[in-house]
């Protein structure tokens, strides 16, 4: 099935302060060693312990987070609190060294199943450990709609925020998925997923590679 919406637009900020950004001459080809990202903590309602899995692409470009119970709804039978879930993940970003890292694009991925007149929301925000959370990106599914749905941030090459050379920081991302009724049938359900049971719906991060000075 086709997406619902391939939405564009700057990725919220990941932080305050960071290295200047660059033009894209400047560039580096991703590090020829492996990177590797580990999970530090989980916390949120929609990725309860041990139902998000992180995975590095095999040229070290992108990451991919996986859900797999990962579900708002509302309507018909839905748990009162069932409206809103949301996921904080601290990422471990083992980068080469001599090398720094920022993240260029994201897209979001899952399935929507809204009555006419109900509204999905995607909202997703991202910074280092250390500095504020400074803005989110979100975007909205109007129903009726039961599809395939995707949505992409992307953050110009100008406004592109590195993390720190030479310094330790965890990577955080905040997302949710909200359904809200509107005017719909109240004795219906509507929903919306970023979750996969098979590993082909993922949230996929690509990432943009630089030298750090020596």
């Amino acid at each position: 099935m086709s997406a619902v919406l391939l939405g564009g637009g700057a990725l919220a900020a990941l932080l305050a302060a960071g290295l200047p950004a660059q033009n894209p001459a400047e560039f580096s080809d991703p590090p020829p060693d492996r990177i590797e990202i580990q999970i530090a903590t989980v916390n949120g309602s929609g990725c309860p312990r041990g139902t998000a899995a992180v995975a590095v692409s095999q040229d070290n470009t992108a990451f991919t987070v996986t859900y797999s119970d990962y579900l708002a709804q509302a309507g018909g039978n839905s748990a009162p609190t069932a409206f809103r879930k949301n996921c904080q993940l601290s990422l471990i970003v083992h980068v080469p060294q001599g090398f720094t890292y920022a993240i260029a694009s994201a897209d979001y991925r899952g399935f929507a199943s809204l009555q006419r007149g109900a509204k999905g929301t995607e909202k997703a925000s991202y910074y280092f450990q250390g500095s504020p959370d400074t803005g989110a990106k979100s975007h909205a599914f109007t129903g009726p709609v039961a599809d395939n749905w995707q949505a992409t941030d992307e953050t110009e090459v100008t406004q592109l925020v590195w993390a720190p050379c030479g310094k330790k920081r965890n990577f955080n991302i905040n997302t949710e998925l909200r359904v809200d009724l509107g005017n719909s049938d109240a004795s219906k359900t509507s929903f919306m997923t970023m979750d996969s049971t098979d590993g082909d719906i993922s949230t996929i991060y690509r990432v943009k590679w630089k030298e750090c000075p020596r």
